[in-house]
């Protein structure tokens, strides 16, 4: 199996060096051509605006989507999930963005950076809490009837959901070092 992680922006490495410590084949995806081969995808937080504009420079937008829709399993982190959000919530109007899942994501829920924390969530598919990083997260809302919640804090936000084959985090498992969502993510 080979996973390939969107090496635009963010936080690539970070997820590339996660599976690697499992013994997962990695791939940067840089241009459509690296899609060649690649079995599962992980789109990495970031900056959203800035990854998606750069998914059109590179004429990625188009083949990405295409393999999604095809069902490659893909898991977007962050900026990931805002991504591969059906709409996207105070963002700007012309944000590009794969809209394959079917849910809204609101950018920056929590604040700006310094508003960011940690925290201990429950999630179906785990079997135990897992400690989550959010850095200026989204919140996932609103979830089409096909996509189901896997976490969400105390206060009912959610921050992990799964459509068929697509995994959207508001958190970054990337920087724990509790590769459980990583290996989850193997299963879909």
């Amino acid at each position: 199996m080979t996973v390939g992680v969107l090496a635009l922006q963010g936080a690539f490495v970070e997820h590339e060096a996660m599976l690697r410590s499992i013994g997962v084949d990695v791939r940067q995806i840089r241009l459509p051509r690296d899609l060649t081969g690649v079995d599962r995808l992980i789109i990495p937080g970031g900056e959203s605006t800035t990854i998606g504009k750069l998914m059109v420079m590179y004429d990625l937008l188009v083949p990405l989507r295409e393999r999604i829709a095809a069902g490659m399993p893909t898991w977007g982190t962050c900026a990931g999930a805002i991504l591969m959000s059906r709409r996207i919530l105070d963002g700007r109007p012309d944000q590009p963005a794969l809209q394959v899942m079917d849910i809204e994501s609101r950018r920056n829920a929590f604040g700006s950076q310094l508003d960011s924390f940690e925290a201990d969530i429950d999630m179906i598919g785990l079997d135990a809490p897992f400690h989550t990083v959010f850095i200026r997260a989204p919140i996932l809302q609103n979830p089409g009837p096909a996509c189901h919640v896997l976490a969400s804090l105390a206060d009912g936000r959610i921050v992990a959901a799964r459509e068929q084959h697509m995994l959207a985090t508001s958190f970054h498992p990337e920087l724990t070092s509790d590769d459980r969502i990583h290996r989850y993510f193997l299963t879909l």
